[in-house]
């Protein structure tokens, strides 16, 4: 089973503002001598927030993550307010009433209605 998600990024302190949007709440901690980072942990899995590595300048944006959501249409509306980026409006597809956004490093999220 599946309990941990890392995301590292340029500048984490930006990105959790996506994440918040979906009703995410993050604690802002480190692990020993480890970063500074933001963790969630919703339903037994834990989604952290971390920076960049020194040694790397580019994050990796080919992970595609998904989340449920109560009112798809509603969601979607205030995100496009806030200035992320939509790549697909919410359609029925056979997994469900969805839309695809972008977070700040390009990382597709799937919002599938609940």
């Amino acid at each position: 089973m599946l309990n941990l998600v890392v995301i590292k990024t340029k500048d984490p302190d930006e990105l959790v503002k996506t994440y918040k949007a979906f009703g995410l709440t993050f604690a802002y901690h480190s692990h020993g001598n480890g970063p500074m980072h933001y963790a969630n942990e919703t339903n037994g899995i834990t989604l952290e927030i971390y920076p960049l590595p020194k040694n790397k300048t580019e994050p990796d944006n080919t992970l595609r993550l998904g989340f449920k959501i109560k009112d798809l249409d509603s969601k979607i509306k205030n995100l496009e307010k806030i200035g992320i980026k939509i790549i697909s409006t919410p359609t029925q597809t056979e997994w469900g009433y969805s839309a695809i956004i972008a977070d700040q490093d390009g990382r597709k999220i799937e919002l599938t209605q609940e």
